[in-house]
């Protein structure tokens, strides 16, 4: 580890804090139906798509209600996405001849986008055309994120209000989402981009002769505007294969910084939103104090095992880090980085191949999707996963000092606890189970590319990426068959729906409650106490449950590495 390194950390995490307020205010007053800035060439537009769906902003919903328009609206997203892949060669701005894709591979790839995964078990560049890309996998890419932060802010609404019937209007929150937050962030983005060389055109491949004299094909498309929504709304589906590790979606220093800062920007903003919305905004610091904490812990481990590298190649007289996997024009500190950041989020996107850390630095990333992505998380997903775990964690309080459960004077009562658990529980149950029959399956151990406990872990991180709606992989794993693609899938369409049905059902019950005045006993949430307690039942709750097959995989591992075995 080196002081430059450190100050890339400090300098991403100083830039980031410095841009929860601002972000938070604005989406306040977004999701508060406020004026904003943009309100004047806006507003009309809104008002005309309610006028088209058959809503308006006055028009609210009970938690049932809005749960089965999200969920209908994403399942016509899911068809249409996968109606477009099997079509794409009869389809228009396709310049590279590209034929229908392969109905199972499809269906993973539509699951993949309508949850906000971005799993890719193909090359962008020689699978998608154009129109897929941009109609497809783009328009996902924008409503799958505004689905998740229509999802944090309707349960946030739950804690807010007393003695409601309603948490909101889904559509207006898509709406308005789509309109006043990703889009024109979006287009800044885009430009941004372009400006430091990334590509954004619809014309055709282009060939170069190279100094050997042979041919080459430079793919080329709609980048730009693709790497900004995939960081944005932490989706991660890259253009290339090579995700940002290619240059032509993160050429250098200055766009990896912005890329960084765009994924968790959004998540972080919302801790902000939700002190807002609930009157008191160290609420919100406190959550973002315990992301925050497990958030730095994992950078300072990961770049450790990083840069203290293996010890058998060092043996051969090579000092230095572990740079296999990783662009020299970024180097170990700001690819550690990068994988944390990535993997707290569910974004998903890489700028070094996680397959090739070390034991220790690829287990972090692991740790971070097991434990639900709560360390910020998805954009609205890590929001309302981590109160979950706060519903858990003011349960367990009030059990040690033996009184009812409080959480900003909400009583907090079996049925929350059980939804809670409902929607942490599903994560290992796809996550556990698939690996479990995958490593015992002729089948799918056909598509390990390592063994050993390697090769556990490539099947493990696939699982656990797929319901964690992350999306990033080790690239040993060959995850393009009938296997992989329907599993992984169903683990993707588990591991959204199965915890955004808990959470709305929560912000429903508590809407409905009244709010109850603090008192001398009750138990402060917005301090240093419970920011320890939130973390630990993280650890203790979401964590524990994977430390087995952590001992199997990446630990084992890394026992095997010290005593010179590799795999």
């Amino acid at each position: 580890m080196t002081i430059y390194g450190w100050v890339q950390v400090l300098l991403y995490c100083g830039i980031l804090v410095a841009l929860v307020k601002p972000l938070g205010f604005y989406m306040h007053r977004v999701f508060n139906g406020d004026r904003t800035l943009l309100s004047p060439v806006l507003v009309p537009i809104e008002r005309g798509l309610y006028r088209l769906s058959g809503t308006n902003d006055k028009e609210e919903q009970h938690w049932a209600v809005y749960a089965t328009a999200m969920l209908l609206f994403n399942l016509v997203g899911l068809l249409v996405l996968y109606a477009l892949q099997r079509l794409q060669g009869m389809l228009p701005y396709n310049p590279a001849g590209m034929t229908a894709v392969d109905p199972q591979l499809a269906f993973n790839t539509a699951a993949s986008f309508a949850t906000n995964t971005n799993w890719q078990n193909y090359g962008g560049e020689s699978t998608m055309s154009y129109l897929v890309q941009m109609a497809g996998l783009t328009v996902q890419n924008f409503v799958s994120a505004a689905t998740g932060i229509a999802i944090a802010i309707a349960l946030i609404r739950g804690f807010a209000r007393a003695s409601g019937k309603s948490i909101g209007n889904f559509w207006v929150d898509l709406t308005r989402c789509t309109l006043y937050v990703l889009l024109p962030m979006c287009i800044v983005l885009t430009l941004v981009y372009v400006w430091l060389g990334i590509p954004q055109t619809l014309g055709p491949y282009v060939d170069a002769t190279t100094l050997e004299g042979a041919k080459q094909t430079i793919a080329l498309g709609p980048v730009a505007s693709q790497v900004a929504i995939k960081m944005l709304g932490t989706n991660g589906g890259g253009f290339f294969n090579a995700n940002a590790a290619h240059p032509f979606e993160n050429p250098d220093a200055v766009s990896n910084l912005i890329q960084m800062l765009t994924i968790l920007a959004l998540g972080a903003g919302l801790t902000n939103v939700f002190g807002r919305m609930v009157g008191n905004q160290r609420q919100g610091w406190a959550i973002l104090a315990s992301m925050g904490a497990l958030f730095i812990a994992g950078v300072i481990v990961c770049y450790w095992a990083e840069a203290a590298g293996n010890p058998l190649v060092h043996a051969l007289g090579i000092d230095g880090g572990n740079m296999e996997g990783k662009e020299t024009r970024f180097g170990i500190a700001a690819s550690a980085l990068f994988a944390v950041i990535t993997t707290a989020a569910s974004c998903g996107a890489v700028n070094a191949m996680h397959d090739s850390f070390t034991a220790l630095g690829g287990m972090i990333p692991l740790i971070n999707m097991q434990l639900g992505e709560v360390i910020v998380g998805g954009v609205g997903a890590g929001f309302y996963g981590i109160l979950m775990f706060v519903v858990i964690a003011v349960f367990v309080a009030g059990l040690m000092v033996g009184r009812t459960p409080e959480y900003l004077g909400k009583k907090i009562e079996a049925r929350e606890v059980k939804m809670a658990m409902l929607a942490i529980l599903c994560l290992p149950l796809a996550m556990l189970i698939f690996t479990a029959i995958a490593v015992v399956l002729p089948s799918a151990v056909a598509s390990i590319a390592n063994a050993g406990p390697h090769g556990f872990s490539e099947v493990l991180y696939a699982y656990t990426s797929s319901a964690a709606n992350n999306g990033s992989a080790f690239g040993g794993l060959t995850g393009n068959t009938p296997w992989f693609n329907l599993t992984g899938a169903i683990g993707m369409l588990m591991g959204r729906f199965l915890v955004i049905i808990p959470a709305l059902a929560i912000a429903g019950s508590l809407a409905a409650k009244k709010t109850v005045p603090a008192s001398a006993g009750t138990f402060p949430t917005d301090g240093t106490l419970f920011v320890g307690l939130l973390v630990g039942v993280i650890i203790i709750v979401g964590g524990l449950t994977f430390f087995p097959s952590l001992a199997v995989g990446p630990i084992v591992e890394h026992l095997a590495m010290i005593h010179g075995q590799t795999f």
